[in-house]
């Protein structure tokens, strides 16, 4: 075979491969109303814009949240959030979808404050079966108070992802073939909210909530949910296989989205738990494949 008939066999290869898998859909955004609902303290939430944007207060008496409507299993689900601004130190904004069960299934968008001019850690976590401490840690590459930014998760059958904008800042892929639980038969609700976790949140409990700030104010807008509604007790999807994310091209990551990855975990990643000897003498069968090692 010619060189140049190689050349162009390897060339096509690499574009197909390139082109095998895709960036998630644009949410749509729509009113809070059209998907959610305020869980606790709904005096701790205001409305703006006709309810396309609200505030979660956080004061010394309570923090708040809401919830989606509905559970799902498997799909796209986003929230533009502008953090707290300022000395937020002690405080946790959350985004994260999880089950009711005991051995619940969890996936976890968690923003830790800290003291004014210290940059907020992003924590992700995912449980199943009632199973975390796969903790993941980054600090975010620009200042999350100032404008919002799109926080969100895809799951599907093959993986979930995290992304912050367009950039994928962790996988975490189906490993039930090498004994790792992974969820997929617990419908899961959307949670949000903003609470007070200063004995834990911002250096292991040593910087304590600056009351004299509050109230502190979360800003959420976006509310797209994109997934398959089912019953809370229900163990799958009635349309499983035909909607737009269980298609191959979202069975992985291609290479321009792992190398936007490999740019956060070299960059900005500050703990994962992969590489956490003390508390993992044996690194953790999914690390491998979700390439943490």
């Amino acid at each position: 075979m010619g060189s140049s008939l190689w050349t162009c066999l390897i060339l096509l290869s690499l574009l197909a491969s390139a082109s095998f898998a895709a960036n998630p859909r644009t949410p749509i955004d729509v009113p809070f109303g059209r998907n959610y609902v305020p869980t606790w303290a709904f005096d701790h939430i205001k409305y703006l814009n006709g309810g396309s944007e609200i505030q979660l207060h956080l004061d010394k008496y309570t923090g708040t949240g809401f919830q989606s409507k509905g559970s799902y299993l498997f799909g796209h689900f986003s929230m533009y959030i502008k953090l707290v601004p300022g000395d937020s130190a002690g405080t946790v904004t959350a985004f994260y979808l999880s089950s009711t069960n005991a051995e619940h299934d969890e996936i976890d968008f968690e923003f830790l404050g800290n003291r004014t001019g210290q940059p907020y850690i992003l924590q992700t976590n995912v449980f199943t079966g009632g199973k975390g401490d796969r903790e993941q840690r980054v600090y975010l590459w620009f200042d999350p108070t100032t404008q919002y930014h799109r926080y969100s998760v895809l799951w599907n059958m093959y993986q979930i992802v995290f992304y912050v904008d367009d950039y994928p800042i962790r996988v975490f892929k189906n490993s039930n073939d090498l004994g790792v639980k992974f969820p997929f038969n617990q419908p899961m609700k959307i949670y949000n909210s903003l609470w007070n976790a200063d004995d834990w949140a911002t250096r292991g409990g040593l910087e304590k909530t600056d009351w004299s700030k509050a109230p502190f104010i979360a800003s959420y807008k976006g509310f797209h949910i994109d997934g398959c509604e089912a019953s809370v007790n229900a163990k799958f999807c009635d349309t499983q296989g035909k909607r737009w994310w269980d298609q191959p091209e979202f069975r992985d990551l291609d290479a321009a989205q792992w190398q936007k990855l490999a740019w956060v975990r070299n960059k900005y990643t500050i703990y994962n738990y992969c590489t956490d000897r003390k508390r993992y003498p044996q690194v953790p069968p999914e690390c491998t494949r979700d390439r943490d090692i």
